[in-house]
């Protein structure tokens, strides 16, 4: 019996060291070139990926400018590796046209992060019915929310760079951005008071912490013995999915009993004094689950397990983007951020004061500053990235097939360092898009409104992937994009920011890029700064 369980595992390792240095190579197109492989190479494939491992960013800007138009194999080998076709960017939009039945985003999702192991209830991965709400109410409601976010930035803001107006001092801008985000976020998902729990937040950003850590775990265990190393594996997934859910449960049980018993004396009771309807993610979730009439809808664990898989999806991403705008900004020039400044308080005067969605559309250098900083430190190497799911496979207009399974992907961090897309690509130049909006002049004023339109934050486009494109771009793009510039808006009309000698490096995981975890800001809150109308309840 020992024999047995020492050959079993050592069968183990040795499969977690191959997932570990070497992705798969089944089924992959013929004959293309290898992005890291030298002519030299031996074992061209499994070099590379190694190489690529360690130099993913360099290897991938030499293939985009010695064969930027051919298809060719990228295999990228340790944490979170993976092997790709990647396509020329002339195909982005063959990609983008392609429906969810032969070329699939959420395939890529679910298998990259492995739901099935990771999220205890996966009804809510095979049912994604809240994605309909983040591109109908979610982005139809972003006026009515935009007060209730703006008192939970400033809040935010307050606890987490202070109010000292004599001295600078440093903040860990991973830490405090993800605490602002997080709490203004979780506004629009929960309302109050639960935005406000620290307890709730902190089991949303650590579920979000743990689950790849866990999939990195279960990706480099034998498949058949997946379900038994879960229980193991996802260990840390399951404490923070059940504090999160324990803790918004009798919420959830709450308004489903006012929904089920609108003339019950609690009802009648809350109601008495004309009571706001809840006008949050969770109540539309409740809303359209009664609608479905599917009681599986309507399950609290269900309900509570949604708002937690957005808080997944969301607030990483805005987090690591306002991170990346944060040090281009402290890492340019004092002049930069006065212009800003200047933006910011027209605009506020010309609103009365008042953080609105007419505001911030008006704030345009702001609006640049964010989309240059997206497209510089684009968060992925490869854009549209998608798994073949069409039993047939999917050729491309270059005639390269692609059999169903493979993934693929297109030129991303190439086309946004192209000096041929942009000039001085390489450049952190915060008003690149004020002026190339303004360049917009035709005889057609219609036309120029809508192009203008497409240079702005959220918009998508071939040369510019930051929330995807075309129909599986990202659906909650215009919530974030309001977010985000009014966090940045706040923390520049209140706070003056000490210039970086230089800005932090980045680091690689695979194709993904992270900012710094451990970089410092200098910050002081700015004298004489007066505050913008909000509601006078306690700070908590």
């Amino acid at each position: 019996m020992a024999l047995i369980t020492k050959i079993i595992a050592g069968l183990i390792c040795v499969y977690i060291v191959r997932k570990l240095l070497f992705p798969s190579v089944a089924h992959l197109p013929k004959g293309l070139p290898i992005i890291g492989a030298k002519d030299s190479d031996w074992f061209p494939f499994f070099q590379a990926a190694l190489r690529n491992a360690l130099n993913l960013r360099g290897n991938i800007l030499e293939a985009y400018a010695t064969h930027k138009d051919q298809a060719a194999i990228l295999p990228i080998a340790g944490p979170g590796g993976q092997t790709f076709v990647l396509l020329p960017a002339s195909e982005t939009k063959l990609v983008t046209d392609q429906p969810n039945t032969v070329l699939s985003l959420r395939e890529v999702i679910v298998q990259g992060l492995l739901y099935e192991y990771t999220i205890s209830d996966n009804f809510i991965v095979s049912n994604p019915t809240h994605t309909k709400l983040i591109t109908t109410t979610l982005t139809n409601q972003v006026a009515n929310l935009l007060p209730g976010l703006a008192n939970e930035t400033i809040r935010g803001f307050e606890q987490q760079w202070g109010t000292d107006t004599e001295s600078f001092h440093d903040v860990t801008i991973w830490d405090s951005m993800g605490a602002i985000v997080s709490r203004a976020t979780n506004y629009a998902f929960v309302g109050l008071p639960y935005c406000r729990d620290s307890a709730l937040l902190n089991a949303g950003i650590g579920f979000a912490r743990a689950l790849p850590f866990s999939q990195l775990l279960l990706s480099f265990t034998w498949k058949p013995l997946r379900p038994l190393a879960s229980l193991l594996f996802t260990l840390p997934c399951r404490y923070y999915e059940n504090r999160f859910t324990q803790m918004l449960i009798p919420e959830i049980e709450h308004r489903l009993q006012q929904v089920d018993n609108p003339t019950s004396p609690l009802r009648a009771e809350e109601t008495s004094g004309e009571a706001e309807k809840k006008n949050d993610f969770l109540e539309w979730c409740i809303e359209q689950a009664k609608e479905s009439g599917d009681p599986r809808m309507w399950q609290p664990r269900t309900l509570a397990g949604r708002i937690l898989l957005m808080n997944l999806v969301s607030i990483h991403t805005s987090s690591l983007t306002i991170v990346n705008v944060m040090l281009d900004l402290a890492s340019s020039t004092p002049e930069v951020l006065e212009e800003l400044r200047a933006e910011v308080k027209q605009v506020l005067d010309e609103c009365g004061g008042q953080w609105t969605k007419l505001a911030l559309g008006k704030m345009e250098k702001l609006d640049s500053v964010l989309r240059e900083s997206a497209r510089l430190n684009t968060l992925v190497a490869v854009g549209l990235r998608r798994r073949v799911v069409a039993k047939e496979g999917f050729t491309t207009t270059s005639g390269v097939h692609l059999p169903c399974g493979n993934f693929c992907a297109v030129h991303n961090l190439g086309v946004v360092h192209d000096p041929n897309v942009y000039e001085q690509p390489d450049t952190f130049k915060p008003f690149r898009f004020v002026g190339l909006r303004r360049d917009v002049n035709s005889d057609d004023p219609n036309k120029d409104h809508v192009q203008r339109a497409r240079l702005t934050f959220p918009a998508t486009g071939c040369d510019y992937l930051a929330f995807g494109n075309g129909r599986q771009a990202c659906p909650g793009r215009f919530f974030a994009a309001s977010e985000l510039k009014l966090m940045l808006a706040y923390a520049l009309m209140y706070y003056d920011l000490e210039i970086m000698d230089s800005r932090p490096g980045d680091r690689w995981i695979g194709i993904l890029r992270i900012p710094s975890s451990n970089a410092k800001l200098r910050v002081r809150r700015r004298k004489g700064s007066v505050q913008p109308s909000v509601n006078n309840d306690k700070l908590v």
